[in-house]
């Protein structure tokens, strides 16, 4: 039974409650959410190329249902219906943390941060995201629109880097532009990253790995494709390297550190790419080199946002 006594106790409660989902401040809620955030992002790729180099792209043949009469899955569908369902529920997933991203910033104006349009960017691109899976099924697993499946998932991946830098770097304390020519070196590192990245998707649609038995590829000639695949690689890998020398020797300390991150992550897909080919592309090898894709991408975005942020910490990274 509530009592008169009792309600300024249940207010407090919910003000508390609410104080700790929407602080006003940088919070450890806020800085976990962020990692989530980017974190879930790069999972769902892993658990969609699961679902595609099992041969369970159509495990649940029409959408936003998972058959025409059928909300989940059915024992009839076997293993491939498992898998397929399973990944569309974690769409659920990322909706919540998405709708839990945006309450920890919707607060947090006079943190100077500009947490809320990266956290909208990132909340809208996941029903966008949806749909153009829905569309893969609809066009029987479409190269193409797989393809366009993977690059939005790079895109959201970048995005939501760019929320966790700003949880964790001020923008008010932003220097002046670094000297050239490392501006120009990571500009072009980025551009070959996205290059490398949009071959790498129209190789895999080539391959063997088609998601479904009946699948249609996209008719390019994939050991060719392989070849051309390198040439923006080993590219990449040459300025990468060449931007961690130079902002080593200019002493540009977080341009160095990103940089060197993205150069250790670009040296490992390098390293897989080249054992897939040799060995047929396994399907193991081929979802790891999907997962570093996007390690890529996430490290090159940190790197071009590095070019312009002060070495200095945030003050305002409490509780």
């Amino acid at each position: 039974m509530t009592t008169t006594e009792s309600r300024p106790q249940e207010q407090q409660t919910a003000d508390s409650l609410w104080d700790r989902l929407a602080p006003r401040t940088i919070t450890r809620w806020t800085r976990a959410l962020a990692w989530a955030t980017l974190v879930s992002q790069v999972a769902i790729v892993g658990t969609g190329g699961a679902v595609r180099l099992t041969g369970s792209g159509l495990g649940c043949p029409t959408w936003p249902k998972c058959t025409p009469e059928s909300l989940v899955n059915v024992p009839e569908m076997g293993i491939h219906g498992i898998i397929e369902f399973g990944n569309r529920m974690l769409t659920f997933v990322l909706v919540l943390v998405a709708v839990l991203t945006f309450v920890s910033v919707i607060r947090t104006r006079a943190t100077g941060r500009g947490l809320i349009l990266p956290a909208v960017l990132v909340a809208l691109y996941v029903p966008i995201q949806a749909v153009i899976g829905g569309i893969t099924v609809l066009t029987g697993l479409n190269p193409y629109i797989v393809g366009l499946h993977f690059v939005a998932s790079i895109v959201i991946v970048a995005f939501a880097t760019w929320y966790v830098w700003r949880v964790f770097h001020d923008r008010r304390l932003r220097g002046e532009a670094v000297a050239s020519p490392v501006p120009l070196l990571v500009a072009l590192t980025a551009v070959f990253a996205s290059v490398t990245i949009v071959v790498g998707v129209l190789t895999t649609g080539s391959g063997p790995h088609a998601g479904d038995a009946g699948a249609a590829r996209n008719g390019l000639d994939s050991e060719l494709l392989q070849h051309i695949h390198s040439w923006p690689a080993y590219t990449l890998l040459a300025l990468t390297l060449a931007v961690v020398v130079v902002a080593h020797r200019r002493r540009i300390t977080l341009v160095r550190r990103y940089s060197l991150a993205l150069l250790g992550v670009i040296a490992v897909q390098v390293v897989v790419g080249l054992v897939q080919a040799r060995f047929g592309l396994p399907e193991i090898l081929v979802g790891i080199h999907m997962v570093l894709a996007c390690l890529v991408a996430a490290a090159a975005t940190a790197t071009v946002l590095s070019l312009r942020q002060t070495e200095m910490e945030p003050a305002e990274l409490v509780a």
